[in-house]
């Protein structure tokens, strides 16, 4: 499977910027920003792969997957 796959892509809404934020924790924070989340959402996928292929390029280690870590029911339970 493709490491891309392997990392989880969060575009959320920012009232401070007034626009949809796009990051990859793991790899990166902030990447990609726009007022279109399902654009900012395909930039963030392309961004990600893009990342990983300039580790791989480099002979880096990617950092830990961050898929499968069953996130978004560990935030339902947060309050």
């Amino acid at each position: 499977m493709n490491e891309k796959y392997h990392y989880v892509k969060i575009v959320e809404w920012s009232d401070e910027d007034q626009c949809f934020v796009g990051s990859c924790p793991g790899l990166f924070y902030g990447g990609c920003h726009g007022s279109d989340e399902k654009q900012v959402f395909a930039e963030l996928c392309e961004l990600v792969g893009e990342t990983i292929e300039l580790y791989q390029q480099d002979g880096k280690f990617l950092p830990p997957a961050t898929s499968g870590k069953d996130y978004a029911n560990k935030m339902l339970s947060v309050g």
